[in-house]
């Protein structure tokens, strides 16, 4: 299975990136009644709640990620995704395949 690269974004309207380490998993969630994107997946970790959002622009994604648009129908109502870099721009993540996938 192809490997599926998403970017994090909007952390700095919620907690911020400090306490975000590579390899942490972080849950994808369609958010289905955003008022601003009807494709919108939102980024949550446990304990925390929303931290941000998948990146639904090219202005917004990093290198070759996908758009929210791109994965949602990909995905189910929720999904895990892992750390692999955090920079100022945004989050870069592993989408992580479901064994039945």
């Amino acid at each position: 299975m192809k490997h599926m690269y998403v970017t994090v974004t909007g952390t700095q309207y919620h907690y911020g990136t400090d306490f975000l380490e590579k390899g942490m998993l972080l849950q994808l969630e369609k958010d289905p009644d955003n008022q601003y994107d009807t494709e919108a997946i939102k980024v949550t970790f446990p304990g925390l709640g929303t931290i941000g959002h998948v990146a639904n622009s090219v202005k917004t994604r990093i290198g070759e990620s996908m758009s929210a648009g791109r994965l949602y129908d990909r995905i189910g109502d929720k999904a895990e995704a892992k750390v692999l870099l955090v920079m100022p721009m945004g989050v870069l993540c592993e989408v992580q395949q479901n064994e039945e996938a």
